[in-house]
């Protein structure tokens, strides 16, 4: 998480808070092409692009942290947050995923440490799949979670790819 927060804080540098002006459908295009690049990859064994798939695993928990907080403030039609404004907001979503991922590791037993990295994008493009429903249902669910559960889940999937990706 301290390698996404600083390339986060390095786009920050670069971009200011340009995702603010992002709707939810479109970061979860966004991380829907992240996750179809990284399949594509591992279906190929070949990427024509000289970047591999753990940097678009950073890139899938960055996004999603943006959709949590794209959540949590709504979209702006221009950039109306500073860059420590947005890094606290970072800091702070990243926190509450690090916190469920922890509760689900216990209960699960750190059984993502034995899990092929292929199914974490699988998963990945499986949660894309249910936000997209959702938001097609204007967010009306009956028994489902909400988008932010899935961003959250899509975060700790690719953390877990980052990881194993490293080892």
């Amino acid at each position: 998480m301290a390698e996404c927060r600083v390339l986060f804080a390095k786009k920050l540098h670069d971009y200011g808070a340009s995702w603010r002006i992002l709707r939810i459908s479109s970061l979860t295009d966004q991380l829907f092409i992240k996750a179809k690049r990284i399949r594509s990859i591992e279906v190929k064994k070949e990427a024509l692009v000289d970047e591999g798939i753990r940097p678009e695993f950073i890139a899938l928990i960055n996004y999603g942290i943006v959709g949590l907080i794209q959540l949590a403030h709504g979209y702006a039609d221009e950039v109306d947050m500073d860059n420590t404004k947005a890094l606290e907001l970072y800091d702070q979503h990243a926190n509450e995923a690090l916190q469920l991922m922890l509760k689900k590791n216990h209960d699960y037993d750190e059984a993502w440490r034995s899990m092929r990295v292929s199914s974490y994008t699988d998963f990945i493009l499986t949660k894309i799949q249910r936000i997209k429903e959702i938001e097609d249902l204007g967010g009306e669910t009956l028994v489902s979670e909400g988008i932010d559960s899935n961003y959250m889940d899509i975060i700790n999937y690719a953390v877990f790819g980052a990881i194993r990706l490293k080892e």
